[in-house]
């Protein structure tokens, strides 16, 4: 059936600028890291994106590894692109990602120009693309000089295969200088992708802190995992169920959910039940708060393995105001957790 997007997708969702560019992006963005590799159900996904589309989502975030098997989040999504949402595509902001393992030898991975121009170039094919609207380098590379990591960056937006530059896991120190450089080169830092949520506050910490660093050098953020790995959600309330991903080892063991971490999880909950929320949209709230200077984070970036989760998650647009007291209250129990999995070593 022909896809025809809602009339009044843009009716609900708020939309922020990144930084002090004209970009904008929705305050929730859909990440495409699960459930859109080959082990996920073709009509499954679609549903999900174009119910997204529909609630204004307007922001699909992906990476050259994500799957599985690596690459196959993109190449789906580029089926997708074809047959619902070309008609669309101006409306659409669509990033990718290169850092992580790709392929075997030497430039498969990090940060060297070699790799990241094509590993780009690959990403484009996969989804049938002439440009991505943001290009990131995913991780720092400690071994590749970062003028010339920049220096790939520079080039995917002057050769027209990216519209902005972005930066993912970058230090506050490391966010400063990728910043210098890109300026001196010409192509400002658009935006920083780091994992942060109440019990993953590690960009909040420091002087400059990288809320502090973003400001700083006019850049905006968009923060992935902001449910923890799903930790911040309904699902280790009472145990770990037989299907979820802690007991299956994605990216959550279920050595780590330790009495003291849920412990906290079940006070988050209860100030969430007194909110009127759910865990989940209580945490994207949270990450989406007001502070004293706006809020620092421009978008939270939220998985979604069916459409009911999905809905379910946006909803926590309906309720982005805290109390001081609400605050104070769940300062008690977000406190670091040490299950930043993308720390550097």
């Amino acid at each position: 059936m022909t896809y025809s997007a809602a009339e009044n997708r843009y009716e609900t969702m708020p939309y922020r600028r990144v930084g002090r560019s004209g970009l904008k992006l929705p305050a929730i963005s859909l990440g495409l890291w699960h459930n859109f590799g080959d082990d996920k159900r073709f009509d499954e996904q679609r549903a999900i994106l174009r119910r997204a589309f529909d609630l204004g989502v307007t922001h699909f975030d992906l990476a050259n590894n994500y799957g599985p098997p690596d690459g196959s989040a993109e190449t789906n999504f580029g089926r997708h692109l074809k047959d619902d949402f070309k008609p669309y595509r101006d409306e659409l902001v669509i990033s990718t990602k290169a850092g992580y393992y790709m392929w075997p030898g030497p430039y498969g991975e990090w940060g060297s120009r070699k790799y990241l121009i094509s590993s780009l170039d690959q990403s484009l094919e996969r989804m049938g693309l002439d440009y991505v609207d943001i290009f990131y380098s995913h991780r720092p590379d400690p071994e590749t000089p970062l003028e010339e990591t920049m220096g790939a960056l520079d080039y995917a937006v002057r050769s027209g295969k990216a519209l902005y530059a972005g930066i993912s896991s970058y230090t506050p120190e490391q966010t400063l200088e990728a910043a210098r450089i890109l300026k001196e080169l010409g192509t400002p830092l658009l935006i920083h992708q780091p994992s942060y949520s109440m019990l993953n506050r590690w960009t909040e910490n420091g002087s400059p802190n990288l809320y502090e660093a973003l400001d700083q050098v006019g850049a905006g953020s968009i923060a992935f995992s902001p449910l923890a790995q799903g930790m911040l959600t309904n699902r280790y309330l009472n145990g770990v169920p037989a299907d979820s991903r802690a007991a299956k080892e994605r990216f959550l063991s279920e050595s780590a959910l330790t009495d003291d971490k849920l412990d906290r999880v079940r006070g988050l909950n209860a100030i969430a039940e007194g909110r009127g929320q759910t865990l989940a949209q209580m945490a994207i709230a949270w990450i989406l708060r007001d502070q004293p200077k706006g809020s620092p984070v421009t978008s939270a970036l939220v998985g979604a393995s069916s459409v009911a989760q999905l809905e379910d998650t946006l909803s926590a647009i309906n309720n982005l105001k805290f109390t001081t007291d609400e605050l104070t209250a769940i300062d008690e129990f977000a406190v670091e957790s040490d299950i930043n999995l993308w720390a550097q070593k």
